[in-house]
C-alpha cells in the first residue's frame, strides 16, 4: 500500500466569481479558492481517499489561505511551494447566461507557472496510486520540464497516471502549442477525462465516438471518460461503450468546478475496482455517481471547500 491514492501537480489559484451587484451598481466579485486539480483532490478527501498536491503558490495574503484551505479539506500540502518574489495566480470568472464561464487570467507571471524541477518532492511522487496533472502545468518551460519529471518519477515507481487537458485557450501563447502539450499528455495517460468541445477541438471530428476512435488509434489509453454537460457522460473501456444521463438541477447557478468533481469520482471509483478489473455494471455505476456528484456541484459558489460528500451523492441516487 502506498502513503497517498492521489498526487496531483498543477494550478492553485483564487477564483473571483460574480457575487451580486454592489449599491453603487459595480459587480461584487467573491474570492474562491480555486484550480483544477485541488478541486479533484477535495473531492477524493470527501470520499476519503488520501490526498497530496504539488504546486506553488505567493507568500501573499491569497497564497496563505489557499494553503490554510488545503489544509482544512485534508490536502497533503508537504510540496506546496511559497514563493516570496512572485504573487499567487487569480483568474476572474464571468457567468454567462446558462451556466457556462469566461476566464480573465492574471498570470504574467502568476506563482504556479513557476515550479521548478529541483522542487518535486520524490518521495511524494513515488508513493501515490495515481498521478493527476492537466496542460495548465505545462503552458511554460519551466514548469512543463517540472511537469514531466513529475510523470516520469510516478511512472517509474509504478502509478496509474490520470490526465485532463482542461484546455484554457488563453493561458496558451498558440493553440499548436496546446495541442502538442494535450499529446504528451495523451500518450502518457492510463485515464483521460476529456469534455466534449476538447474532443472535437483535438480530433476535428463533430461526433464524439469517431472523435475516441481517432484518439484511441493514436494513443494507448485504456479508460477515456468523456463528459458532456446536459448530455451526461460516457466511459470508453476495451470493447465497451457506456452512457448515462446527467442528473439536472433546478438549482444550478453555475459549472465550475463540475468537470473535476467528475473526474474525481471516476478515480474514487478506479482505486475502488482497480483499472484492470471493470466491466458495464461498474463503469455505469461510476458514471451515475460521477455524473450526481458533478450535478450537485452546480448548486454552489465555487468548487474547493464545498464538495459534497458520499452520503450526499447517495441520498441524490436514492431520489432519483
Amino acid at each position: 500500500m502506498k502513503k497517498y491514492d492521489v498526487v496531483a501537480l498543477g494550478e492553485l489559484l483564487i477564483d473571483f466569481t460574480e457575487n451580486g451587484i454592489s449599491g453603487q451598481g459595480n459587480p461584487i466579485y467573491e474570492a474562491n479558492p480555486g484550480g483544477a486539480p485541488c478541486n479533484v483532490l477535495a473531492m477524493l478527501n470527501k470520499a476519503g481517499r488520501k490526498t497530496a498536491f504539488i504546486g506553488k503558490v505567493g507568500r501573499d495574503i491569497f497564497g496563505n489561505r489557499l494553503k490554510e484551505v488545503l489544509d482544512e479539506v485534508g490536502i497533503d500540502t508537504a510540496n506546496l511551494v511559497m514563493d516570496e518574489a512572485v504573487r499567487t495566480t487569480l483568474a476572474f470568472v464571468e457567468t454567462l447566461p446558462g451556466g457556462d464561464r469566461d476566464f480573465s487570467f492574471y498570470r504574467n507571471p502568476g506563482a504556479d507557472m513557476m515550479l521548478q524541477e529541483s522542487e518535486l518532492r520524490e518521495d511524494i511522487l513515488r508513493h501515490t496510486e495515481i498521478f493527476h496533472f492537466g496542460t495548465l502545468s505545462m503552458t511554460h518551460e519551466e514548469v512543463r520540464k517540472a511537469t514531466k519529471k513529475a510523470v516520469a518519477l510516478a511512472k517509474e515507481s509504478g502509478a496509474l497516471i490520470s490526465f485532463d487537458p482542461n484546455l484554457r485557450p488563453p493561458l496558451w501563447a498558440s493553440l499548436e502549442d496546446a495541442r502538442e502539450q494535450a499529446a504528451y499528455g495523451f500518450s502518457q495517460c492510463d485515464i483521460l477525462k476529456i469534455s466534449d468541445n476538447e474532443i472535437q477541438w483535438f480530433t476535428g471530428e463533430e461526433d464524439f465516438d469517431a472523435g475516441i476512435q481517432k484518439l484511441r488509434e493514436a494513443y494507448n489509453i485504456p479508460l477515456i471518460l468523456l463528459s458532456m454537460g446536459r448530455d451526461g457522460s460516457r466511459a470508453y473501456y476495451q470493447d465497451l461503450r457506456v452512457q448515462k444521463a446527467p442528473f439536472l438541477q433546478d438549482g444550478t447557478i453555475e459549472t465550475t468546478g463540475a468537470g473535476d468533481t467528475f473526474g474525481a469520482c471516476c478515480l474514487h471509483h478506479v482505486l475502488k475496482y482497480g483499472l484492470d478489473n471493470l466491466d458495464a455494471e461498474k463503469l455505469a455505476e461510476m458514471l451515475t455517481f460521477a455524473n450526481a456528484a458533478a450535478s450537485i456541484i452546480t448548486t454552489r459558489k465555487g468548487a474547493l471547500r464545498v464538495m459534497p460528500g458520499v452520503d450526499e451523492v447517495e441520498a441524490l441516487l436514492r431520489k432519483h
